[in-house]
């Protein structure tokens, strides 16, 4: 369909100019002018020649209008004319307009000759001298002929014509192909082409009611807000980071990205600011999901074997796919591989079966085939989780070592998991943050390399996880994930598949003591 939109167009834009063309050239057809040649008068030879005969003028090159002149003396005493030269003359701007044949100098030539031109058939039959004066005169505004107007406003027009009719052609055809190609839900442009007015959280292109801030983060405010009777997490960006904003929905919008393990996306609005004389701000509509990050979750909840594994499998799942390059031959269906380059605990969100999907893609990276990352700034995401090539700044800008990078952060959200696990021995501690015994909460970039890059210090392994098999499993899966060698990494498919066997195999394992 698409294909016969745009034959159509073109079709359609080459009879346009060709008729505009047509239209709007000048038609130089052949001027017919008197021919007299004295010389051929003096040369009995030539006898036939001397009469004054008609010469068809043919348009010149590039269609160049042809006009007649004449060429006399004149006896200043006798008032006498002597014609020497009549006939066709190209394509001369001192033609244009003159209807008759003058020669208007108020001085002779040196040889007395008088020279005229004019446009028209036969204007050269008469010629005549009529000098302008040289004491100046006031000459009024239509000093050009009526006609010579005409013919520019003439020629304005229809050379404006053909511009203006594929510019709308082209704005038609896009217009088409854009509502063809974007989704139904309600996307905004990203120039602030419209003017909103003074507009409130509850006008919009939906009718949503903000209810409260649940979380504030580097890049805004997530709220839990009502759209209708349905709830919805309304994330909203500051005009600062309107490109984060940009980035997340096109991420969102790519083909295969509503999966059970992706946070299910609503559609995006921009909104005026509901403080007054502030700029617009950038909304971001998603899935509501009660319980929150995983992050948060762990804080003030405890997981079983059985718990930990099925968030554990959904969220390696999700990571998987995020990675995955779907082919297809429909290139609306391609999916291309994605890094997420800021994976922590806070951006997984569980569902109310705790099944994990991931969110926040505001830094994500889209590799399509055959482009280079190009100038991508490599050193961004949250310190804590910053691989060591991310920290030591010496990232390999290729598309398998952005995906590793995701990996090292993946096997810290693991050891998070297992922190707040049963299947361990004794008490469940405290929730702590990875490397958070190492750097305390708040470290700086400083901080993270002399820990990670310098010591090559990762998470503590707890003796108490050494009662239970699945989790010992668990922890080799954690240190290949970490590895300080990116390339030794394990991918998203491969953890996915190792906690699925681990899971099945130590399902329902009595915890036992297996420390030496």
């Amino acid at each position: 369909m698409e294909q016969q939109l745009w034959i159509w167009m073109w079709c359609s834009i080459v009879l346009l100019l060709t008729t505009c063309s047509c239209a709007s050239r000048k038609k130089y057809e052949e001027t017919k002018c008197h021919y007299y040649n004295q010389s051929s008068c003096d040369n009995t030879k030539y006898e036939k020649d001397c009469i004054s005969a008609i010469q068809n003028c043919k348009s010149g090159e590039n269609d160049k209008p042809s006009y007649c002149y004449a060429v006399w003396t004149n006896d200043t005493m006798t008032n006498k004319l002597e014609i020497k030269l009549k006939g066709c003359f190209l394509n001369n701007v001192e033609c244009q307009g003159q209807k008759q044949c003058k020669y208007k100098k108020e001085e002779m030539k040196p040889n007395g000759l008088m020279f005229c031109c004019c446009e028209g058939d036969f204007c050269n039959s008469e010629i005549m001298w009529d000098p302008i004066p040289t004491t100046p005169r006031i000459e009024t505004t239509s000093a050009k002929p009526l006609r010579d107007e005409n013919e520019l406003i003439h020629t304005i027009v229809f050379s404006t014509i053909p511009m203006v009719a594929v510019a709308s052609m082209f704005l038609f055809v896009y217009w088409v192909y854009k509502r063809r190609k974007i989704p139904q839900f309600s996307h905004v442009p990203s120039s602030d082409s419209s003017h909103l007015g003074n507009c409130s959280p509850i006008l919009s292109n939906r009718p949503i009611q903000l209810v409260e801030v649940k979380a504030r983060g580097r890049y805004g405010a997530v709220w839990k807000a009502l759209h209708k009777k349905d709830t919805v997490a309304v994330k909203i960006f500051p005009p600062q980071d309107k490109n984060s904003w940009l980035v997340e929905q096109d991420i969102y919008q790519l083909p295969h990205m509503q999966h059970d393990n992706m946070l299910s996306f609503i559609g995006a609005e921009k909104h005026a600011s509901v403080i007054e004389g502030a700029k617009n701000e950038y909304w971001l509509i998603t899935a509501y999901h009660d319980y929150g990050s995983l992050c948060d979750y762990l804080k003030n909840n405890i997981l079983t074997w059985d718990q930990l594994c099925h968030i554990a499998q959904s969220m390696a799942r999700g990571l998987m796919h995020l990675h995955e390059e779907i082919p297809s031959e429909r290139a609306d269906q391609y999916k291309p591989a994605i890094a997420h380059r800021d994976f922590k605990s806070n951006n997984v969100l569980l569902k109310h079966d705790l099944t994990a999907c991931i969110a926040d893609f505001g830094l994500a990276l889209v590799f399509q085939p055959g482009k280079s990352c190009g100038d991508t700034h490599g050193q961004v995401g949250t310190r804590r989780y910053m691989a060591p090539e991310v920290l030591e700044g010496a990232i390999n800008f290729s598309r398998d070592a952005f995906l590793r990078i995701d990996m090292y952060a993946c096997g810290l959200v693991l050891w998070e998991l297992a922190t707040r696990c049963t299947a361990q021995q004794g008490a469940i501690p405290d929730y702590r943050l990875p490397f958070e015994e190492e750097v305390g909460q708040h470290p700086s970039l400083e901080d993270m390399q002399e820990c990670v890059v310098h010591k090559k210090l990762r998470p503590a392994f707890k003796d108490s996880w050494k009662s239970h098999p699945g989790l010992i499993a668990l922890c080799d899966t954690m240190e290949e994930c970490w590895d300080h060698d990116a390339e030794a990494r394990l991918s998203a498919s491969c953890v996915m598949e190792r906690i699925t066997w681990q899971c099945r195999q130590y399902n329902g394992t009595a915890v036992t003591s297996l420390a030496p």
